[in-house]
């Protein structure tokens, strides 16, 4: 599909044609970073990215931590506060009202939200690698979180932008799940179980994933394109909108049983002393 060439979305059972300005990955990202101010959507994602890639080879364990745990701290509590006063302050206001606010908000959560939930997860993930006899037997079970995260997402992704005909889309999918498949031919043979722990910590961040970047995420794209869009659908837009403020709270929910989890390891697995 070539930049100037239309294609048609999946609007929550419209179709509509997608404008021709928006239609590149390159496009939508510098649209998006327009409207949230440039400096915020490069502070925000240049920042935790910077503090996680110091943290994890320079730095040393209790500022790995740090950054893993700010980071998820502060992605869940954006995501419970979203669902549980944001979004019924804002529905309770008019369609125009909820649209003129998610034209505002959508710009900014869009780098910001995948920003700490990519740190938070791949923080959790070199963090448990890198204490020494922690997460026993974790390639194999990585390599079925890659699997079971990734796949899933990038079907969701296609269906929203009804993109399974797109080569590039389809050349993603093809590296994804060649690359996950190999991971796993190479790891399945040497299968064991983990501590119990890991193994529910690592479902419930699949589930995370999967519906951040396969769900929210491109719904956030799609009220951009919308905005943008010759006769913008203001409904459409305080729909999405709404949709991802709960879908938010789904995610707070989902968070705080890995919180539940991350205090398990803490004093079960690990002990009192082993992070002091």
């Amino acid at each position: 599909m070539s930049e100037a060439e239309d294609a048609v979305g999946h609007h929550d059972g419209q179709t509509t044609p997608r404008s021709t300005g928006t239609e590149t990955v390159r496009g939508t990202i510098a649209g998006l970073a327009r409207r949230a101010n440039p400096a915020f959507a490069v502070g925000v994602v240049l920042v935790p990215v910077a503090a996680l890639a110091y943290a994890a080879t320079v730095g040393g364990q209790q500022l790995h931590t740090y950054v893993h745990v700010m980071t998820g701290v502060l992605w869940t509590g954006i995501d419970v506060f979203m669902a549980a006063a944001l979004g019924p302050a804002v529905g309770g206001l008019a369609v125009e009202d909820r649209a003129k606010f998610f034209r505002q908000l959508t710009p900014k959560t869009a780098f910001l939200l995948p920003s700490l939930a990519g740190v938070t997860i791949a923080g959790g993930i070199t963090l448990a690698l890198r204490m020494n006899g922690l997460f026993s037997h974790a390639q194999v079970w990585l390599a079925i979180f890659t699997a079971v995260s990734l796949v899933p997402t990038l079907v969701l992704v296609g269906w929203q932008f009804d993109a399974f005909d797109d080569w590039r889309w389809q050349a993603w999918f093809g590296v994804v799940a060649l690359g996950s498949g190999a991971y796993l031919a190479a790891t399945l043979p040497d299968f064991a179980w983990t501590e119990p722990v890991f193994v529910v910590a690592l479902a419930v961040v699949a589930v995370l994933n999967v519906l951040g970047f396969g769900v929210l995420m491109p719904g956030e794209v799609r009220m951009y394109r919308e905005m943008t869009s010759e006769n913008p659908d203001e409904e459409l837009i305080a729909d999405i909108g709404m949709r991802n403020a709960k879908l938010g709270g789904v995610q707070g929910a989902f968070q705080l049983v890995v919180v539940g989890t991350m205090v398990l390891i803490r004093w079960r697995v690990l002990g009192f002393d082993a992070l002091l």
